[in-house]
């Protein structure tokens, strides 16, 4: 995990950067005047890191949230992977155009037990943004997830996926290939697998390029990320002209982890260190491994059609409405 000061903060980061920036000038200090003991001071400054860190993350509004799940230090699928997986086994390729970069998945160890985990993979730096097409899969990446996803189901393992997308690919190339068919296959194929199917969104969870992956007996909800059909930068887009307002869109969305609770759509909320889960990697990582294992054993006794009844009767009772007579 990158230390300050390479760590980029946010806006509503800079009371921590300011006490980061206060321990570095007592570091100079007690380099000036060895015979003077700082550590006192040292470590009531990080006590207010954490303590800060905490205030910080329980006071967020929705936008803060959304700019949080992008922050550009938070951990992407494949670190994830690295730090709650053994003998991870990456599977290239949709056999039928090409290897999307934008989503990754192969075989691995959970706890001794072998799995098949997928999600999407963001970049960590400009060159492997691009590589990884910023976390937007094409046609050939959802796939590609489902030819994991029924290779799983062979050899009757579980299913882990992670969601963290700004979205679907939205260029020509991918409508020629067939976007809106392979993600609306995807759901179809994921509502009948009959394997244990557990869902994370880790990120961003957006449109269809979230659903394409996102079908499963148990979706679990970091706390800092959001889930909703649209960003709320193209949602005021939309409606206002403008993006101007899309911290109002992000309010209006009801897009957080508790809203999305509150309606049914997720069945827990997975909580992060204090700040977010990229101030520490290792803790967010065991917090969301120990969830994952209680979410899989809550669904391993059932049989396949118990699953599938299960889901289809966990989808089909989604959303609110009201019937008239007129």
């Amino acid at each position: 995990m990158p230390q300050y000061p390479n760590r980029q903060f946010l806006d509503f980061e800079k009371p921590i950067k300011e006490l980061y920036e206060q321990i570095d000038d007592t570091k100079k200090l007690a380099e000036k005047n060895p015979k003077i003991d700082y550590s006192s001071t040292l470590k009531q400054l990080e006590e207010s890191i954490i303590q800060k860190r905490s205030e910080i993350t329980a006071q967020l509004t929705p936008w803060q949230r959304v700019q949080l799940s992008r922050h550009p230090d938070r951990p992407y699928t494949l670190k994830y992977i690295e730090k709650m997986f053994t003998n991870f086994v990456e599977l290239h390729g949709d056999r039928n155009v090409k290897d999307d970069k934008a989503m990754v998945g192969g075989f691995a160890q959970l706890n001794g037990e072998t799995v098949m985990v997928i999600g999407q993979q963001k970049g960590v730096n400009t060159k492997m943004r691009q590589l990884r097409n910023f976390g937007m899969a094409n046609p050939e990446g959802y796939r590609k997830a489902l030819r994991l996803m029924k290779l799983a189901e062979k050899f009757n393992k579980p299913v882990i996926a992670m969601i963290d997308t700004p979205g679907a690919f939205p260029g020509l190339e991918a409508e020629e290939r067939g976007q809106g068919e392979a993600i609306a296959r995807n759901i179809y194929e994921m509502i009948r697998l009959k394997v244990p199917v557990i869902i994370i969104i880790i990120g961003e969870g957006a449109s269809g390029g979230a659903l394409g992956i996102g079908v499963g007996d148990r979706v679990l909800m970091m706390e800092n990320t959001w889930y909703t059909v649209i960003s709320p930068e193209s949602c005021s887009s939309i409606l206002w002209r403008s993006w101007d307002k899309k911290e109002i869109a992000a309010e209006q969305l009801k897009l957080t982890a508790t809203d999305m609770k509150g309606f049914g759509l997720v069945d827990e909320i997975v909580h992060e260190p204090a700040g977010g889960a990229h101030w520490d990697y290792q803790a967010a990582a065991d917090i969301l491994k120990s969830q994952i294992q209680k979410a899989l054993d809550e669904v391993k006794h059932k049989t396949p059609q118990e699953r599938t009844n299960d889901r289809i009767a966990k989808y089909g009772k989604m959303g609110f409405w009201e019937e008239t007579t007129a």
